[in-house]
């Protein structure tokens, strides 16, 4: 049979500790694609920090075009210490979320075998769901107002955003995701809701109806909706009860933050920027963390299963799962004594290379 042509892969090592990660990121997922014959080409580019004190640019123009025509986009971190905040979190990761238009922020939640959770008695059976959070709208949509300012009588007005288009099509796309993982894990299929509903009426009532008209589109699978704060205590007290969790963008990069912690913490979470028909875009859910920076204390576990992602997105599996199942044998080695900057026991090339070894 004729071999496909090969992904083409946009790298964006980015600022920090980024471009360590990356490296043994990418150390993994070219062994991985070896061992199942997929192809990819990877292609390097130059943006962040570094490009903007030397130029002033954050994105330019013909390089979103050229991104417009990868398969995929592997990103390190942005952040750099001599660029004020925010210049580069907008003006590349927020841009390139709107330009490419990826309405979904893909959080998985899982526990590996090896790695302690702060939840007592939880096992790695009890924490294994994903969090689809809505990308594009919210409060993230609309620049803030304020009136009066600095005075006793300043008024501060921060908008949000929900249209029925960007409502329905990320809760679809929960749903198409529980029906898969429910069939590749043989278990029933459910969404849960996370809202606000009983006090944001106008825009989380969309979101209730919404949710309601897609459920009746896949009658086999189960839903419940539940609101942000009882939410909040059932990822500590019963993550059990979830598999695909959908909500909005405020309330998404709340809870997976605390997805994060319940899993083992940032140094093992990956995420991805998702269309499901267009360029989309995968990275580590840490920082740049500048002050350990080329010193060789990062953990690349995140960055590692980054790419795992990025890999089950572009509907290889096997590629995926390989890479997943050789960072489980590598903590099972205990080898990697923490999953914390400085204190895992080995340094970052070390941890990529026992991942590599695991394949």
């Amino acid at each position: 049979m004729e071999q496909k042509r090969p992904y083409r892969i946009a790298v964006i090592p980015g600022d920090g500790i980024g471009p360590e990660v990356v490296r043994e990121g990418l150390k993994v997922l070219e062994a991985a694609c070896q061992a199942e014959g997929v192809r990819y080409e990877a292609v390097t580019f130059d943006l962040g920090g570094e490009r903007y004190l030397r130029t002033g640019e954050t994105l330019p123009d013909s390089v979103l075009d050229e991104l417009h025509q990868f398969d995929a986009i592997y990103f390190g971190a942005v952040g750099h210490p001599d660029v004020p905040p925010g210049v580069l979190e907008r003006g590349i990761l927020l841009r390139l979320r709107f330009a490419l238009d990826l309405f979904v922020n893909l959080r998985p939640v899982r526990l590996f075998p090896g790695v302690p959770t702060p939840l007592r008695d939880k096992t790695p059976d009890d924490i294994d769901f994903v969090v689809v959070r809505e990308n594009t709208e919210d409060v993230y949509a609309l620049d803030g107002t304020a009136f009066r300012q600095g005075t006793e009588d300043e008024v501060a007005l921060q908008p949000a955003i929900y249209t029925r288009r960007g409502t329905e099509r990320v809760i679809r796309y929960a749903f198409d995701l529980a029906r898969r993982r429910a069939a590749e894990r043989g278990k029933p299929a459910k969404v849960t809701l996370v809202d606000k509903a009983n006090v944001m009426t106008v825009g989380h009532g969309l979101w209730r109806r919404v949710f309601a008209e897609v459920a009746a589109d896949f009658p086999e699978v189960e839903t419940e909706a539940l609101y942000v704060d009882a939410a909040a205590m059932e990822f500590v007290l019963h993550p059990e009860r979830f598999q695909v969790v959908v909500t909005t963008n405020l309330f998404g990069d709340i809870l997976t933050d605390l997805g994060a912690a319940i899993q083992g913490g940032i140094g093992i979470a990956p995420s991805g920027n998702i269309h499901p028909e267009r360029t989309s875009l995968f990275e580590p859910v840490h920082g740049s963390a500048p002050t350990i920076a080329g010193k060789g204390l990062a953990c690349p576990l995140a960055a590692i299963l980054t790419a795992a992602l990025m890999m089950e997105h572009l509907g290889e599996l096997k590629v995926a799962r390989r890479i997943e199942n050789a960072v489980v044998a590598a903590l099972q080695t205990g080898k990697i004594r923490s999953l914390e900057a400085g204190k895992m026991g080995l340094t970052t090339q070390q941890v990529g290379d026992l991942v590599a070894q695991h394949l």
